[in-house]
């Protein structure tokens, strides 16, 4: 009996020894991150899975910019010839202690009978924002820094190098929302991680001039042209200048603006060391002369509504470059892949354009190219109020709302038109220039 159960006992620990060194060879079966299987099956493994899907306590704080992975070695290079505009006016309650912009007003009209007859109010989030389409992150926080990877990882998806910075004066902000001048140097940062240049889009907020956009200039210079993310323009002499896109310029008298942009002017930026390429909005025909006379260096379109200008209707853009080449001006087109701002001005729907399932936009892109620009801008990245943003968006029923969306599409529909775009222009660029 004593010798069986030596042997009962032997083979026990003889099964158990088995089993052990299973275990661990599976264990040893699961690759390193950068292992090529990875990159074949990227999924999570299953001990990975389970630790993914837990869900994050709510209020456990964003992570912190600097503590994000880097980008993908693999995803596309950028083109610095591809602008987009961005806005940081967004804001929730976590972040800043109310939602802002997704809670936007509806604008009245300004004929008083019109008016009547739309509706009146603010939206109401998370459910109702101000906006046609839902953004995929929800309505967000610009303040978030992991918004801000994210946003960082779609615009290098996209191929796009130079993203344009809606921008107010520290202490300043529009109608809406409130200053985020703050917020500058971490978009720097997070943009050069993903080798993404960042300009500056100066909005026209009250008491703009000449005189307050010398001192505007100064000060991004001086507290950001260090930067490695700073985008600057090399222009045809080969100087590496910032440049600047000032919305509404027309709202300044030409005269005004030659006396900070012209090399006789009173207070003169030409051949300081605050030095730039200024781009002007144009709007209607007439802009023309009065962007040449008041010393700007080339024109932008920014509008996403074909017909809405005379700037953003395609059918003008041949006639616009050929002004822009006889008097050396920079002409930028700007496109986009729709327009619809019916959630906030619900009496301008005469200016909605459908998407087409990308067909708008594509088009668009086709009369950009048409017309051989250095550069193009896109309208937006993240306009939502306006329906012209590039960034995912996702399907979104509510009680008492439908939201669109790029279905039968992916959520970064137009972050890969874009994509594939951008490539097709850095081909037909290398053409002319041969």
């Amino acid at each position: 009996m004593v010798r069986l159960r030596r042997r009962a006992c032997l083979a026990l620990f003889l099964c158990a020894l088995f089993v052990l060194g299973a275990l661990l060879a599976l264990r040893t079966l699961k690759p390193p991150p950068d292992d090529p299987r990875r990159r074949r099956f990227p999924g999570p493994w299953p001990e990975e899975k389970e630790a993914k899907e837990a869900p994050a306590p709510a209020d456990s704080p964003a992570p912190p910019v600097g503590a994000q992975p880097p980008p993908d070695r693999d995803a596309p290079s950028v083109s610095s010839s591809l602008h987009v505009f961005y806005y940081t006016w967004y804001g929730t309650p976590r972040f800043d202690s109310r939602y802002l912009h997704w809670d936007h007003v509806m604008v009245p009209h300004w004929d008083p009978k019109i008016s009547a007859s739309y509706p009146k109010g603010r939206h109401s989030p998370p459910e109702d924002i101000g906006a046609s389409f839902y953004p995929a992150l929800g309505p967000y926080s610009s303040r978030d820094p992991a918004v801000l990877e994210e946003h960082m990882r779609q615009l290098r998806a996209a191929a796009i190098g130079v993203m344009v910075l809606s921008w107010y004066p520290p202490g300043l902000a529009d109608d809406n929302g409130e200053p985020s001048e703050s917020l500058v140097p971490f978009i720097l940062d997070a943009a050069h991680r993903y080798a993404i240049q960042v300009t500056f889009h100066i909005q026209p907020y009250k008491g703009r001039d000449d005189n307050t956009l010398h001192s505007n200039v100064k000060y991004i210079i001086d507290k950001y042209g260090t930067h490695d993310a700073f985008y600057r323009y090399k222009t045809s002499t080969g100087r590496r200048l910032p440049l600047f896109y000032i919305y509404d310029s027309y709202l300044t008298p030409p005269e005004a603006w030659a006396n900070l942009l012209t090399p006789s002017g009173s207070h003169s930026l030409r051949n300081t060391p605050y030095d730039a390429v200024f781009i002007a909005l144009l709007v209607e025909e007439g802009h023309k002369h009065d962007i040449l006379s008041a010393g700007y260096d080339g024109f932008y379109t920014y509008f996403a509504s074909n017909g809405f200008s005379y700037g953003s209707s395609h059918q003008n853009w041949k006639a616009i470059k050929a002004f822009c080449d006889s008097n050396n001006l920079l002409f930028i087109p700007s496109v986009g892949p729709g327009y619809i701002d019916t959630s906030i001005r619900p009496w301008n729907n005469h200016n909605t354009r459908n998407r087409v399932n990308g067909k708008y936009y594509e088009t668009a892109l086709q009369a950009a190219l048409m017309v051989r620009p250095e550069i193009v801008s896109i309208t937006s990245f993240n306009e939502w109020h306006e329906g012209t943003q590039i960034e995912k968006a996702m399907p979104k029923k509510t009680l008492t709302r439908l939201y669109l969306d790029y279905l039968p599409h992916q959520p970064d529909m137009y972050l890969e038109l874009t994509r594939r775009w951008a490539e097709h222009y850095s081909k037909e660029k290398e053409q002319w220039l041969m």
